[in-house]
């Protein structure tokens, strides 16, 4: 565990090692310090580089990796959850938990309330939701969304895309509380093979899933400092687009003749079955016939410059193709997302600042 010179190493310590009994040498940075020693305590694959290292998927990764891996961010409300050799993406994160919680961790034995993801968040929840019968909300980006929810005895698990992961025991994004979920499932999946030679690993659990609920390959690219004028021009035109799915169709199978058509777009809104409030404008969604999605998404159009978030998701529910790197199944859809937007034609951006 990585609490990057976090709070929360002081908890680490004691929950992991002293309640749990894993060995002190399981812990990285773990004493707070208040430059977070002198690293960017944000848990992703790019600033958890000693974690990451450790769990054989840095480039100099030699030595036999462990079997779990986790870190927490400074103040510990987000979390990654890593395998040997292997990334679980937040996405998937919060469907497992979900789909694993009522066998695997006492507090929800009696059953969950319903779960509840943001919306750029990929549909792995949604999946899951439905083939348990859950209640299921589709909420802003911001976790107030969630906290209402939970409040009112409407959510039980919740998670978002930025590594947050909560639920209703303290209403909260909480990274100490989803990595102790991960090691419940992991315990309940082994609790007949502790002696055994071959574990059930973090990698088995997550194909397990994709081969019970599909697959939905999930990346995110971000246009920083953006000039803000062009930026809400290309909203703009993705939004007046929208009037005309047959267009949309017709430019898309021009760009790429392997993608599924848009059965569906909207600027998303919500409203609040709590307290009724009304959202707009959280973001233009193109929705695909085989339940792949285009999601963006604009912030900070301030004097500094806006950011663009483009979420392109590809849904595989065919259990042979799930196992593919998923930057080439996401290929065709990344096109499609460019060139819809005209985004080099806008920003003068040919790539991303920031692949996610």
């Amino acid at each position: 565990y990585d609490a990057l010179h976090g709070v929360a190493g002081t908890y680490a310590t004691r929950i992991f090692v002293e309640e749990l009994g894993a060995a002190e040498s399981s812990l990285l940075n773990c004493v707070p310090k208040e430059d977070f020693g002198g690293g960017h305590p944000d848990p992703n694959l790019t600033y958890a580089k000693e974690l990451v290292d450790r769990m054989g998927l840095g480039k100099s990764s030699n030595a036999e990796p462990p079997e779990f891996g986790a870190a927490a961010d400074g103040d510990a409300d987000r979390n990654m959850i890593l395998g040997k050799r292997f990334f679980v993406t937040p996405s998937d994160s919060v469907a497992i938990i979900a789909a694993n919680a009522v066998q695997s961790i006492p507090y929800f034995s009696s059953g969950l309330k319903g779960v509840a993801r943001s919306m750029p968040t990929s549909a792995a929840l949604d999946v899951v939701a439905k083939n348990l019968n859950l209640k299921f909300f589709e909420v802003p980006t911001g976790w107030k969304f969630f906290g209402n929810l939970m409040d009112a005895g409407m959510c039980s698990i919740c998670g978002e895309e930025s590594f947050g992961t909560g639920s209703d025991h303290i209403r909260e994004k909480d990274g100490i509380w989803a990595v102790l979920a991960w090691l419940s499932i992991l315990a309940f999946k082994n609790k007949d093979n502790l002696g055994g030679d071959k574990l059930v690993t973090v990698e088995d659990i997550v194909r397990q899933h994709w081969g019970t609920y599909g697959r939905h390959y999930y990346t995110r690219y971000d246009y920083e400092n953006v000039d803000a004028g062009a930026a809400k021009e290309l909203m703009a035109n993705l939004v007046s687009m929208q009037s005309s799915l047959s267009d949309v169709n017709k430019l898309i199978k021009e760009i790429r003749s392997d993608v599924s058509d848009v059965v569906a777009a909207d600027e998303f809104e919500y409203k609040d079955p709590v307290d009724g409030s009304v959202s707009k404008h959280q973001g233009v969604r193109y929705l695909f016939g085989d339940g792949s999605r285009l999601v963006f998404r604009l912030s900070g159009t301030g004097s500094v410059g806006a950011t663009i978030r483009v979420y392109i998701e590809q849904y595989e529910k065919d259990s042979s193709k799930t196992g593919r790197d998923s930057q080439d199944a996401l290929a065709p859809l990344v096109d499609v997302a460019l060139k819809l937007s005209k985004m080099q034609e806008y920003t003068g951006r040919s790539a991303p600042t920031v692949i996610t």
